[in-house]
Formats: C-alpha cells, sequence, structure tokens
C-alpha cells in the first residue's frame, strides 16, 4: 500500500460520499442512510488512522452495492458503479 494508492481510494469514497448525499436529500432511506455511514467510517479511517495500522478489516463498504440492489432495484443508478469502483480499490489496496 503506497500514499498514491490511498489518495485514489480517498477521492473515489468521498466521490461515492458525495453522490450518496445527494441521493438521500431527493430520497432518504434507511439503506442509503447506512451505506452512508459506512462510507464516512471509511473515509475518517482513511484520513485518522496510521496508513501501517489500517487493515481490510477496517472497512465495512464490501457489500453495499448489493445491499442497494436489494432495497431500491435500481440498476441505472450510477451510484452502483462508482461504489463498485470503491470496493475494488479497498481490496486492491489493502490485500
Amino acid at each position: 500500500m503506497n500514499n498514491e494508492s490511498i489518495l485514489l481510494l480517498k477521492k473515489q469514497i468521498s466521490k461515492v460520499i458525495s453522490i450518496i448525499e445527494e441521493q438521500y436529500k431527493i430520497r432518504p432511506t434507511s439503506m442509503l442512510e447506512l451505506i452512508l455511514k459506512r462510507y464516512r467510517n471509511a473515509l475518517e479511517i482513511l484520513e485518522n488512522k496510521n496508513k501501517e495500522d489500517i487493515s481490510l478489516n477496517d472497512f465495512y463498504i464490501e457489500g453495499g452495492t448489493r445491499a442497494y440492489l436489494d432495497s431500491a432495484s435500481d440498476w441505472e443508478n450510477p451510484l452502483l458503479e462508482e461504489m463498485d469502483k470503491a470496493e475494488k480499490l479497498v481490496k486492491n489496496t489493502f490485500n
């Protein structure tokens, strides 16, 4: 794990947070709230924890894409692609 991959992951997670916040304003759901909470927590970990101490187990965003689809069935939502990118970046950075 290097600084570049951490910065890329922070940027992607921030992007997902922005999209969720916008969608939550329009249509607040408990699922969006939960996903948003998990992404904010992931960003907080990346910003406040020493990178040497961060592991894959610190992140609870995996499965968020599926959880969203199970609750909304909104296959066309661009949020899904961005969440998928974030989940893959977490795996690639910390595996």
